[in-house]
């Protein structure tokens, strides 16, 4: 596997060799210090040129970063808008384990938009272009404290959402049910750890992409049950886990709303974990 500074290297040579290249920057998990360092972090590259077009139109000019296993061009998937004209990459996975996603931006595209995001870093400025950049950090990445009104609505999406988890169990429908708890209550949920981690942080922490990194600052006992919760297409395994999602949620939104000074509506919650219990224990015939 080619190391680190191989890889800039390169990266760097051929962008110096390369007229059509007038700049080149990173962003993502390798200019952020807080991101601990392993083998599969991405080289998230951009070159900045005056055009794209012929850098699309040369099918072989990427060889050049080394020997290709997969790849995959983002900006010709018509599920996703694209503006090719400006802005075109290319994700490469080489055979040596290194990953690069490299994107070719035009200078005015790139002046507009490299101040967005305060995690780019300049490698190379032939020309003197880019805008002078502050160190690096996730800072906007940080758990944001929420309102009042975000707080309530989130403890009520999350339990009004479990009675779709309920029947969902009921009729063994487990496509819906893994659908609804990944991406409905779940989500709700770890809103609310994440309020938690931004309390004990006074919020000046990033929980990653995710929140990947919550067991950084959860409790151990905490990160385990969070896991618990998640299952698989045992049905009393599920329901089990269903009802340690909703322990761990009151105990999280109790404290959330504590600290931040709100009241916790323990009456919905007690009311739909009520439903819940009630249809786990109802016969399928009824």
């Amino acid at each position: 596997m080619r190391t680190e500074n191989e890889m800039y290297d390169l990266i760097l040579e051929i962008a110096k060799n390369d007229d059509r290249i007038k700049a080149v920057y990173m962003n993502g998990s390798r200019t952020n210090k807080n991101v601990p360092k392993d083998r599969f972090q991405d080289y998230d590259i951009v070159y900045v040129a005056e055009e794209t077009k012929s850098f699309i139109e040369d099918k072989d000019w990427i060889k050049r970063f080394g020997d290709i296993l997969y790849m995959q061009y983002p900006d010709e998937n018509p599920y996703y808008p694209n503006d090719k004209e400006n802005c075109y990459g290319w994700l490469m996975q080489f055979t040596d384990g290194n990953r690069l996603d490299l994107t070719v931006q035009t200078v005015d595209y790139t002046l507009q938009h490299i101040q967005e995001d305060m995690l780019c870093k300049v490698l190379l400025d032939k020309e003197q272009i880019l805008p002078e950049m502050e160190e690096a950090t996730d800072r906007q990445r940080w758990v944001k404290k929420p309102t009042e009104e975000q707080y309530h609505a989130v403890c009520n999406d999350f339990w009004w959402c479990t009675n779709n988890i309920a029947k969902g169990l009921w009729r063994e429908e487990f496509p819906y049910v893994q659908d609804m708890t990944g991406q409905v209550v779940r989500q709700q949920l770890i809103m609310m750890l994440n309020w938690k981690v931004g309390i004990m942080t006074d919020w000046t922490v990033s929980t990653g992409k995710s929140s990947k990194y919550l067991y950084r600052w959860l409790p151990r006992d905490e990160w385990e049950t969070f896991l618990a919760t998640y299952f698989d297409c045992d049905l009393e395994r599920a329901w089990q886990s269903v009802f340690v999602m909703c322990s761990l949620f009151e105990s999280t939104a109790r404290y959330v709303g504590e600290k931040l000074g709100w009241e916790y509506h323990q009456d919905e919650g007690k009311a739909a974990l009520s439903y819940l219990e009630s249809v786990h224990q109802m016969a399928k015939d009824q």
